[in-house]
C-alpha cells in the first residue's frame, strides 16, 4: 500500500491547487483523477487572470506538470470507496492509505430534457453569463425558462446584448418577474418549447409546440447542479439544510481527517474561486499534520 500525506480525490482545478500547495510544501500528495472534467466540452477558459481562453484541458496539463515537478503523484483511476481507517481504494485494487484526504470531485450538470440542448451543449448552449456572455455579445440570445434562476439569467445577459427572449416552458414568469424582465427589455415568449432547431451542428432557434421557430444565436439553460459527493457522504459528512455537505472556512468537513473544496460543496464556484478554494484547503491541512506532529 503507497501511504501519502494526502490523497487528493479529483485532479480539476480545486485538486490540482491543492496539490501544488502541499507539494511545495514537501508533503507527499497523491491526486487520482478519472480524466472526465465537467468543462472539457468548452473551448476556454474565462474568468482566470492569465489564462484568459485557455483550452481546459491544456489548464489541466499544466496542473498535473506542475505537480509533479514538485514532487506530487497523479494516479490515473477512479475511487471505488474511501474506508473508515484512510485507505483510498480505486477500482484497479491500488490502495493509498492517506492521514488527510480532501475531496474535489466537483458536480454534474443535468440538463434540461429537450431535444437539441444535450448535442449543442458547450457550443451554442450555455449556463454561466460570465463564461460565456462575451463570446456571445450582441448576438440573438435565448433564456429557456427551466428554473427559478433563469429569470436572473434573462436579467443579468442583457448586459451582453440588447436582443434577448424569455422562453417561459417550463418555468414561466409571473407577474413580478414579469416586470422585472419588462425593466431589463427582455422579451417574453409564453408556452412550451418543443425542441431546438438546428443547422450543420449550430443553433438555428428555439421551435415551440405550434411550430414556430424563434431564431436565436445563442441559448442559455439552467441545468440542475448534482454534487458528486458520494465519497464525502460514505465517510459520513454532515449535510446542511441547503443538502450539500457542510465545511469550515477552510473546507474541513465534520470528519475530522476530511476536507472538500470546489464544486462539490460550492454550486456556483468557477475555476478561478474553486482553485482557490484548493489552496485554502491545502494550507490548513498542512498545519493541522504539523499540529497533530505528523
Amino acid at each position: 500500500m503507497s501511504e501519502y500525506d494526502v490523497v487528493i480525490i479529483g485532479g480539476g482545478p480545486a485538486g490540482l491547487n491543492a496539490a501544488q500547495v502541499l507539494a511545495r510544501a514537501r508533503r507527499r500528495v497523491a491526486v487520482v483523477d478519472g480524466g472526465n472534467p465537467r468543462n472539457a466540452p468548452a473551448d476556454g477558459v474565462h474568468g482566470f487572470v492569465s489564462r484568459d481562453g485557455m483550452p481546459p484541458g491544456d489548464l489541466l496539463a499544466i496542473g498535473r506538470s506542475e505537480v509533479e515537478g514538485y514532487g506530487g503523484e497523479i494516479v490515473d483511476g477512479v475511487v471505488r470507496r474511501v474506508r473508515h481507517d484512510r485507505t483510498v481504494e480505486l477500482a484497479d485494487g491500488q490502495l493509498l492509505s492517506a492521514k488527510r484526504l480532501l475531496v474535489a470531485t466537483g458536480l454534474t450538470d443535468e440538463l434540461p430534457e429537450l431535444p437539441g440542448v444535450p448535442e449543442l451543449w458547450a457550443i451554442d448552449v450555455h449556463h454561466c453569463p460570465y463564461c460565456h456572455g462575451w463570446e456571445v455579445r450582441d448576438q440573438r440570445i435565448g433564456v429557456l425558462g427551466s428554473s427559478p434562476n433563469s429569470v436572473h439569467q434573462a436579467e443579468l445577459l442583457r448586459e451582453w446584448s440588447d436582443d434577448v427572449v424569455f422562453f417561459g416552458h417550463q418555468s414561466p414568469p409571473d407577474a413580478d418577474a414579469l416586470a422585472r424582465l419588462s425593466a431589463r427589455g427582455v422579451k417574453v415568449v409564453s408556452g412550451p418549447v418543443a425542441r431546438l432547431a438546428t443547422a450543420e451542428h449550430r443553433l438555428r432557434g428555439v421551435e415551440l409546440a405550434d411550430g414556430t421557430v424563434v431564431e436565436r444565436d445563442a441559448l442559455f439553460v439552467a441545468p440542475k447542479f448534482v454534487p458528486k459527493d458520494r465519497i464525502l457522504t460514505g465517510l459520513g459528512c454532515a449535510h446542511g439544510d441547503d443538502g450539500l455537505v457542510q465545511v469550515d472556512r477552510t473546507g474541513r468537513t465534520s470528519v475530522p481527517w476530511v476536507w472538500a473544496a470546489g464544486n462539490v460543496i460550492d454550486l456556483r464556484a468557477q475555476v478561478i474561486t474553486a482553485a482557490g478554494d484548493g489552496a485554502r484547503a491545502a494550507i490548513a491541512m498542512h498545519a493541522d499534520l504539523i499540529g497533530a506532529g505528523e
